[in-house]
């Protein structure tokens, strides 16, 4: 086939609900293009997120029980997509990320929820999931993942960079090589705080904006030992809890001003892991290389000022549509490699022995 319309599915690490994203992909001249045709929000109930915030402790059969259920919820949100936008007939299939709960490639092992079996039987077409295991299973991080779309649709940037729960970054070094991994912790720790201030999301950063920055604590997070460490890398979920609020709530400040702080770390931290990528590579960037900005965080208006203002890159923020679903679009884009049989996962990327094709398929 040179033309694939396929439903790509995502839930990322700030539980701001399952992204929806119907694409149609077409390989012409040897080049992909892709439309997203229509896209959606499928909103979490307050339930299912205490639920899935419990997982990390719960006994196996709680585990697989929340597995099903999850699996079960997005294929009837699927379905539903499909028959409210009359779109019976026209979907090759479903791409599902599933939601990580668990990813601890030191340990050769990720996990992420939503049974692909579940899905296909209560969207009633088939799916493509668990798009990471066979990565880590080959020794690599198994994230990011998004790369190889970065690699053939988005060609035009040198830098594609992804503020949601977590930021990541992916780098094309010249036409043979792509690297990318996590940078830093990013939506999960800002909404943290905008939640405390009565909001959903700090919208523009204009809680930030109004508050002071804290020299101290912005030394204190800069100096946390993740920074330090060599591509590839990433981070679990639980770095946030665990290590980042702590270390912010040791400071009596206002919550603009922890926010403020916070805003210029992610800002620095990017910066100074570009710089890392020039020094290791051997390469040199002139300023005027495109830094694609998408995820919740490139809506954040103050926080693309300070990436502006650190990075000394060119950073464009696409239509809202690629901003809000770009990550759903190439998890889309990956069922497609995988049911071609090709290469969906980089080695250069993850540090992985190989690439590999990620994916389990449901009839």
């Amino acid at each position: 086939m040179e033309s694939y319309r396929v439903i790509g599915l995502m839930s990322g690490s700030s539980l701001d609900g399952l992204d929806i994203a119907y694409c149609e992909f077409r390989y012409k001249s040897k080049q992909w293009e892709y439309t997203i045709l229509e896209s959606d929000v499928a909103p979490f109930t307050d339930e299912w997120m205490q639920d899935i915030k419990g997982l990390t402790v719960a006994n196996a059969k709680n585990f697989w029980q929340a597995h099903v259920a999850s699996g079960t919820y997005f294929g009837q949100q699927v379905k539903q997509f499909i028959e409210q936008r009359k779109l019976q007939g026209k979907v090759d299939f479903v791409a599902s990320h599933g939601h990580t709960i668990f990813h601890f490639p030191d340990k050769h092992f990720t996990t992420q929820i939503a049974d692909g079996a579940a899905i296909a039987a209560h969207a009633g077409v088939p799916v493509v999931c668990d798009f990471r295991s066979t990565d880590i299973a080959n020794g690599g991080q198994g994230t990011p993942i998004v790369p190889i779309g970065d690699k053939l649709l988005f060609a035009d940037y040198r830098f594609c960079l992804n503020i949601g729960g977590i930021a990541n970054i992916s780098c094309k070094v010249n036409d043979d090589r792509i690297i990318a991994f996590d940078i830093c912790t990013a939506n999960q720790v800002l909404n943290v705080y905008a939640n405390r201030l009565g909001k959903e999301y700090d919208e523009d950063g204009a809680f930030a904006k109004q508050g002071m920055l804290n020299q101290d604590l912005l030394d204190k997070l800069n100096s946390l030992d993740f920074y330090d460490k060599p591509y590839p890398k990433s981070l679990d979920n639980s770095y946030s809890r665990e290590v980042l609020l702590p270390t912010i709530e040791q400071y009596t400040i206002p919550y603009e001003s922890k926010l403020c702080t916070f805003a210029e770390h992610i800002a620095m931290q990017i910066a100074k892991h570009i710089d890392h990528i020039a020094a290791a590579e051997g390469v040199s960037f002139s300023g005027n290389e495109k830094l694609l900005a998408t995820g919740g965080g490139a809506f954040n208006k103050h926080l693309i000022e300070r990436i502006q203002a650190q990075a000394k890159l060119n950073v464009v923020v696409p239509d809202t549509e690629t901003v809000k679903f770009k990550e759903a679009l190439v998890i889309a884009f990956m069922g497609v490699l995988r049911m071609r049989g090709e290469v969906n996962v980089l080695k250069t990327v993850t540090g992985a022995t190989k690439d590999s094709i990620g994916g389990a398929v449901y009839l």
